[in-house]
């Protein structure tokens, strides 16, 4: 995945009130959230939490989807596996390296 955009993902988790919302959503499962529900939880202003939401969505880490009135939130998972998995794939790697060169010695 490009680095820009696990940068953007990282910048927007990186805010203590964005990290907070998105751990609510993931934690809404499949399904996702409703926004006023979202907002009840944490006691966030409206504004403020649309204004959250929407970086979050920029970011590609949650998606909205609209049933009647009720506005949900929903976590992009496969989103937040690839930023895991991009800070997880060279985890080490270095010290492996290391190591097989010092073993050829």
């Amino acid at each position: 995945m490009d680095i820009d955009v696990i940068a953007k993902a990282l910048k927007e988790l990186g805010h203590p009130t964005r990290l907070t919302i998105f751990k609510s959503v993931i934690r809404a499962g499949y399904q996702g959230i409703a926004v006023g529900g979202l907002q009840e939880q944490l006691a966030i202003p409206g504004s403020t939490l649309s204004h959250h939401i929407s970086s979050l969505a920029s970011a590609g880490l949650l998606s909205q989807r609209r049933e009647g009135r009720t506005l949900y939130c929903v976590a992009e998972y496969d989103k937040l596996q690839a930023v895991i998995g991009f800070l997880q794939d060279e985890c080490c790697i270095d010290e492996m390296t290391r190591n097989i060169a010092e073993s050829d010695q």
